[in-house]
């Protein structure tokens, strides 16, 4: 299905969007981008969380019902504004939920997502939110008839949710996403990589944990020093914390990601506030949520430098070249303080770029294992 034939059908309530980006969703965001940018009429938001209360200013302020996309991953973040606030039980604040179906059970798909997928539905339908799941195979008067099904349900304070599938939504035209930085993500990672020695490492979801993984096979190292954080976005930092924490005699370095950080922003204050002398905490910022199609996030105006110092982070610097990347790594190992290093790169990865060859437990029982070594 065109993504112009879903907008028509989503228009006819309202002409609101908010979301977090998805790959499954990509035709559907990237519509979304060519079509209204980021204005008044779409937003992408830091978290669901934030898009679903976001969603419900926008219906108190005209009577519309709004639109939430997000992957399923994501339904964690908006249980409680959908129970506590948007619920018919509650305030009666009608939502339309466009939820891309990682880990369709059947369907290969990465191990972050397959039991994600196996209760999305149960858990949407739990929720007391009616459901219809989209397919290739869905005709455009199928859509249409179940929207119809759809509006008194809605006219009644209640949610709905339009479950998409692998493959349901066809690209139109795809929009290239850039920035004005020059520094390759991949080329940074073996920066950190190479300086942090053998120090511990807390990696991001997506491509970041990616290419990490392909820099250890490249140079012949093993994987035990890193924990790639293949799932839970926004979370690394939070975990590189509690590891520093009960090992406060081992360096250990977060490489986090512009959208992850944004995600759960309060893990920063945190981390400002307990001030761990061993972590540093690095955020590669592309302005872009790239693993699930490029679509921007709103870095490029905002200073995460000044975030991090105003949480209380004794050392901040941002990065853009090699040479200030290497100057600014070295310092934070030597510093003996929690720092903070943004490095602003390019959007963009090797065509080629694989996949971890091991699975996620066997690489926390060796991580596991390491962390026993250290002191």
């Amino acid at each position: 299905m065109k993504p112009t034939v879903l907008m028509k059908e989503l228009s006819a309530f309202g002409n609101f969007y908010t979301g977090v980006p998805d790959s499954l969703l990509a035709p559907l965001c990237d519509h979304l981008m060519q079509t209204y940018g980021i204005s008044e009429n779409h937003i992408i938001c830091a978290n669901e969380g934030n898009c679903a209360a976001l969603a419900a200013g926008y219906h108190m302020a005209t009577g519309k019902v709004p639109v939430v996309y997000l992957q399923n991953s994501g339904i964690g973040n908006i249980v409680n504004p959908y129970t506590s606030l948007l619920n018919d039980k509650v305030y009666a604040i009608p939502c339309i939920f466009v939820v891309g179906w990682r880990g369709e059970p059947g369907l290969h798909d990465e191990p972050q997502h397959v039991f994600q997928g196996e209760v999305t539905v149960k858990l949407i339908e739990d929720l007391d939110i009616k459901t219809f799941i989209l397919t290739k195979d869905t005709t455009d008067e199928e859509l249409k008839a179940a929207m119809e099904a759809f509006r008194p349900l809605l006219d009644a304070g209640k949610s709905v949710a339009l479950i998409v599938r692998k493959g349901a939504l066809e690209p139109e035209n795809k929009v290239k996403y850039s920035n004005k930085y020059e520094l390759v993500r991949e080329e940074a990672i073996k920066r950190i990589a190479a300086i942090s020695s053998e120090d511990i490492i807390v990696s991001t979801t997506g491509k970041t944990s990616r290419e990490l993984f392909e820099i250890r096979e490249t140079n012949g190292q093993p994987h035990k020093f890193d924990f790639l954080t293949v799932g839970s976005m926004g979370h690394s930092s939070s975990i590189a914390l509690g590891i520093a924490i009960q090992k406060p005699n081992t360096n250990v370095w977060c490489i986090d990601g512009d959208g992850a950080a944004l995600m759960h922003m309060g893990a920063m204050a945190l981390i400002g506030n307990i001030s761990p002398n061993n972590l540093v905490h690095i955020v590669i910022n592309n302005n872009a949520h790239e693993s699930v199609g490029g679509a921007p996030t709103p870095t490029d105006k905002i200073d995460l430098v000044k975030i991090a110092e105003a949480c209380g982070y004794p050392e901040a610097v941002s990065a853009e070249d090699i040479g200030s990347l290497d100057k600014a790594l070295n310092m934070a190992r030597a510093s003996g303080r929690l720092s903070f290093i943004e490095v602003k790169t390019a959007i963009g990865s090797r065509s080629d770029l694989g996949r971890p060859t091991t699975t996620a437990k066997e690489n926390k029982e060796n991580f596991m294992s390491y962390l026993k070594e250290c002191r």
